[in-house]
This record gives C-alpha cells, sequence and structure tokens, in this order.
C-alpha cells in the first residue's frame, strides 16, 4: 500500500509540475509587465481608474500596442528620419555608443539575422577529444577566423549551452568537417540538454535499423530473424563440412 501511494503520489507531482511552473511563469512575467508599464500610462488613459478593479495583463497588452505602433512608425519616411537623428545623438555620446551599437547588432542578428542560426544541431569534440557535446550551429566563419581555424576550409561557429541553463554557455569556432549534424531539431536539443540527457528522441533517422532492448522479446536478433525468417538448423558435429 505504501509504495502504490508513493507511486500515485510521484506520478501526481510529474503531471502537475510542468502545468503548474508554466502557469507561474506567465503570471510572473505579466505581473512583472504590468509593474513597470502601468505606472508610465497617465491616470486619464488607464481604464483600471474608472473600474473598481484591476485588469491583469494591461501593462503587457499596453505594451504589444506600443511596440506595433513603433514599429509602424519606424517603417515610413517620416519615422526612420526621428530615428536616424535619435542614433546620431547617441552616436556622438563617447560611452553610450559603444554600448547602444553593441546591442543593436545584437537584436538585428536575433531577430533579422542568417536564415541558418541556430536551425542546426551538432556535435563537436569538447572539451577533450574523444567526449562530444550537443552545440547549435550559430554562424559562418570568416575573414580571418576561417583563415585560422579552417585554413580555408569552411568554418561555423557554434553554441554550446550549459546544463541546465541553456541561455549561457559557450562559443567555439570549428572546422564544418569537425561537426557531426544530428537529425534532432533545435527543441529536441534544447529538452535533451535541459532535461540532463533524460528526455532523447525515441525516433531513428532515416534508414537505421531499430534494435530490441535488452530484456524484450526479439533482442540480440538479427535483421533477418526480426522479420520472422526460419532459424537455422542445429550443425551435426558428424556431418561433413562444406
Amino acid at each position: 500500500m505504501l509504495r502504490w501511494l508513493r507511486n500515485r503520489f510521484l506520478t501526481g507531482v510529474v503531471v502537475a509540475a510542468p502545468i503548474g511552473i508554466t502557469f507561474w511563469l506567465i503570471y510572473s512575467f505579466v505581473t512583472f509587465v504590468d509593474q513597470v508599464i502601468k505606472p508610465l500610462v497617465p491616470a486619464r488613459y488607464n481604464p483600471e481608474s474608472y473600474l473598481p478593479f484591476a485588469i491583469p495583463g494591461m501593462g503587457l497588452l499596453i505594451a504589444v500596442l506600443g511596440l506595433t505602433l513603433l514599429g509602424a512608425l519606424a517603417a515610413n519616411i517620416f519615422g526612420r528620419s526621428l530615428l536616424d537623428l535619435g542614433e546620431r545623438v547617441l552616436n556622438s555620446v563617447p560611452l553610450i555608443r559603444n554600448i547602444y551599437a553593441a546591442l543593436k547588432q545584437i537584436v538585428e542578428t536575433v531577430f533579422q539575422g542568417q536564415q541558418n542560426s541556430f536551425k542546426e544541431v551538432v556535435l563537436v569534440e569538447y572539451p577533450m577529444a574523444g567526449s562530444y557535446a550537443v552545440a547549435f550551429v550559430a554562424s559562418t566563419g570568416r575573414g580571418v577566423i576561417r583563415s585560422v581555424v579552417g585554413k580555408g576550409d569552411d568554418v561555423i561557429g557554434v553554441f554550446i549551452p550549459t546544463t541546465p541553463n541553456p541561455t549561457s554557455g559557450f562559443l567555439l569556432f570549428v572546422p564544418r568537417s569537425k561537426a557531426i549534424a544530428l537529425d534532432l531539431t533545435v527543441e529536441e536539443a534544447a529538452k535533451l540538454i535541459i532535461s540532463f540527457g533524460m528526455v532523447t528522441p525515441d525516433r531513428l533517422p532515416d534508414g537505421a535499423i531499430p534494435q530490441a532492448e535488452p530484456g524484450k522479446a526479439g533482442a540480440g536478433l538479427m535483421p533477418d530473424d526480426a522479420q520472422g525468417g526460419d532459424a537455422p538448423e542445429s550443425a551435426d558435429p558428424d556431418s561433413p563440412k562444406p
């Protein structure tokens, strides 16, 4: 009975934990945005000033509308002129211009970057020969990096995330020939890293022959045996050898 209760309790935890953590993260994000955006809205334009209750997510909605309007403004000539003027002002300040330029380049790379960035999963030897780490192809090595690392061959920049926090990691430049492509999506590789390797995709690459797990029927059979072929007759020691 105690074992049954323990197993059912752990099953309930496994079912409830992902749901609870997901809702908690959403609630925390919405609450944080509301606390930042709502104080910036004048009271006369805030609907909560005329209602006897607070509206959850109002700050997030205002932020989405504001960013949409900003994007629409930046898409026309007048908006681009204002942005160019603002950038010239920022570029005139010695310290701020360096920070702004670096942040702008990072954001543009993430949202408008190369089409192949973080869409390919590979294995690279790290941190020593013979051990492999899961990595994401982030960029293509050019210029001096390609000439030094690849000696003229193709070079890729790979991001090796850490476990269980994939937002931090290491950037390595390796020759394309040294990277082993994996038939995994970015989402599957991220689950593999976050779960300490416990969540592994069950599917196999095309053309691979699935092998039975130890202890199950069919384990250790050759492909012909697994397809139901006749088992070879036992050899007679007195029979002549071919």
